[in-house]
């Protein structure tokens, strides 16, 4: 029972509105970059992402769900072999254009808004998240693209964007996992070929990583890693912390100068596949690098090329992970979409019960569908709320992406800082909170949501990754307040608040509106209060003590502002058809979450010790 992803179905007609009713992604066309666009081609876009996410990755959801990766002894060392959907579901999206999407012209890309990227990208993630499309091969590409030498992006990043090649990213190693600053894989020059590679300068590699998602397949002929390493000195030993990593491009298969294959294997050996709760169709490795199962001719150890400057690895590689989170949280907004749709359809279709009251009193009376029942729909409404308030977040993002990347410069610095900013909720929201909504999907459905036969516990299980991967919650958290609301004397959090204001103050002439207007007007006033009480004494550790539930109140009063805002764009369009749902959800917002903010930001503002100081022996 998959969702439908017919086009007069809710979601596509939410993107319309979002892109052009409250984004106004049509103004983008007055600038040179996007000249060539229009309303239609914006529209073609959707049109075709929508037609192979319905026709290659939905009816296969279930398919790559219960046949998992497996690894096949292969002519070439060991491989992973998947399904034949996804193969065809690759070729499709590849063909397609999408990876290149954003790419200049000269580099087969359509130069398209990442605006419009990210909501045509919307439909493969709730058609199959599992699946996947392109974010990690695009965020590989766009990476090189931005720190690369010209020949690494002419090699590396071209054969990735036409599909030809994937891309992954190999942070975690076993010993360190989110501590990056422990990182143990080396990276030594490479002798004589040091400084000879037009590559780039070209070292050996000996480590390990874990967590590495897509790190071997058959889909492309070549995948790309971009590998975290530290560099020993003169003396042998790495510099500790993070300033000692630097990034590599390690290729699974040797190319030449011109990107063509050398028919020699690299010396990165799969070690292992995770088996996961969810995104089990998404090959998820364990690689060594260097352990001489494949040997190059020369010296040991996996060859790479340096990105970038020695040290600067982590500072290169964030352009790839924000790239990434940002696609994280509009996958945790799909998974959350469409159990939304799947609850709504079966709650509209399942009878049972009767009304309240003395009518519903009488057996013979005829059941009722359990969506007129006040529970269900406050169970329907918060995934709505939830699900499309994400979807609008990730979207007001990627049109800061457009807006740092072609706006005049103030207005590209605001963008960029403002983006600074709503990463980690970005991230870490949509991931929390369409977390909850796929469980009331189970919910809604009742025992029949806990069976396979309907697609909800798939959704739970998919979207339970998205709290870990790109950053876990809690290091979105630390992020939020020990960094990005105080850079700069906290010149983000006033930007940010000057944005909500503005919203507050043209909602606040709007009638229907001006209450919650208010009530948000009060929650960022509490919001600010709250995080100069958390850095009152200066001392970091009571301060980030309790980073989660300051970042659960931050997303919120952002969703809210969010979801005011929307609601100023419906109320522009008297008499649009989705202006009841979206004001029952706004409405459903203000009334049940919201209010919640007050318990998360009491025990920021006193500086609640309990966690900091418990001793974890008395557990």
């Amino acid at each position: 029972m998959i969702p439908s992803l017919e086009p007069d179905l809710p979601m596509r007609a939410t993107i319309d509105f979002l892109l052009h009713d409250w984004l106004r992604v049509g103004e983008l066309t007055a600038r040179p970059r996007f000249a060539e666009h229009s309303a239609e081609t914006f529209a073609q876009v959707l049109d075709t992402c929508e037609r192979i996410a319905r026709e290659k990755y939905a009816p296969f959801n279930r398919l790559v769900d219960t046949e998992e990766p497996r690894v096949v002894a292969g002519p070439d060392g060991e491989q992973v072999v998947l399904p034949r959907a996804t193969h065809e579901a690759w070729e499709a999206y590849a063909a397609s254009g999408m990876l290149a999407a954003a790419q200049d012209h000269e580099l087969g890309g359509m130069q398209l808004p990442y605006t419009v990227e990210s909501a045509a990208n919307a439909f493969f993630a709730k058609a199959s998240v599992s699946i996947g499309a392109g974010m990690l091969t695009t965020g590989n590409a766009n990476l090189l693209m931005a720190h690369g030498t010209a020949a690494q992006k002419a090699v590396f990043a071209a054969n990735e964007f036409s599909g030809r090649w994937s891309g992954t990213m190999c942070l975690s190693e076993p010993q360190a996992g989110a501590a990056l600053s422990d990182v143990a894989t080396r990276a030594v020059p490479d002798g004589d070929e040091f400084e000879a590679d037009p590559l780039g300068p070209r070292f050996r590699l000996r480590g390990n990583k874990m967590w590495i998602s897509a790190g071997e397949h058959e889909l492309t002929e070549n995948i790309i890693h971009l590998v975290l390493a530290k560099i020993p000195g003169p003396d042998g030993r790495t510099v500790p912390g993070t300033r000692g990593i630097s990034l590599f491009i390690v290729p699974k298969k040797l190319v030449d100068a011109e990107g063509r294959l050398t028919g020699e294997r690299n010396d990165v050996a799969l070690a292992g596949l995770n088996h996961k709760c969810g995104w089990r169709g998404t090959t998820n490795t364990l690689l060594n690098f260097g352990e001489g199962r494949f040997r190059p001719r020369s010296a040991p150890g996996a060859i790479g090329y340096l990105v970038g400057r020695p040290g600067e690895g982590l500072r290169c590689m964030f352009h790839m992970m924000n790239e990434a989170r940002i696609g994280v949280g509009m996958a945790a907004a799909m998974l959350g979409m469409a159990g939304f749709e799947a609850s709504l359809d079966y709650a509209r279709q399942r009878p049972q019960g009767r009304p309240v009251g003395p009518a519903g009193k009488d057996p013979a009376q005829p059941q009722i569908p359990i969506a007129e029942h006040a529970d269900v729909k406050r169970m329907l409404l918060a995934q709505k709320a939830y699900a499309e308030g994400a979807l609008a977040l990730e979207l007001y993002c990627a049109r800061l992406v457009d807006e740092q990347h072609t706006g005049a410069p103030d207005a590209s610095g605001e963008a960029a800082l403002l983006l600074e900013v709503l990463t980690p909720i970005a991230k870490s929201w949509p991931s929390e909170w369409c977390l909850e909504g796929n469980s009331l999907a189970i919910q809604v459905h009742g025992g029949y949501g806990y069976t396979r036969d309907f697609p909800v516990e798939q959704y739970w299980r998919d979207q339970r990754l998205n709290m870990i991967h790109e950053g876990t919650h809690g290091i979105q958290a630390l992020d939020l307040l020990g960094r990005k609301v105080v850079m700069d004397g906290g010149a983000g959090l006033k930007l940010l608040a000057a944005r909500v204001s503005a919203t507050i103050e043209r909602a606040g002439q709007v009638a229907g509106l001006a209450e919650p207007a208010n009530q948000l007007a009060g929650a960022l006033q509490r919001l600010g209060a709250a995080t100069k009480s958390a850095w009152a004494t200066g001392v970091p550790e009571e301060a980030l003590a309790n980073a989660t539930p300051y970042m659960q109140a931050f997303g919120h009063v952002v969703l809210a502002w969010i979801w005011l805002d929307v609601m100023l764009a419906v109320r522009a369009r008297p008499g649009h058809p989705l202006a009841p749902g979206k004001d029952a959800a706004m409405r459903y917002f203000f009334a049940y979450e919201l209010p919640r903010i007050d318990a998360w930001l009491g025990v920021v503002a006193r500086r609640e010790a309990l966690v900091r100081e418990l001793d974890p022996a008395s557990l």
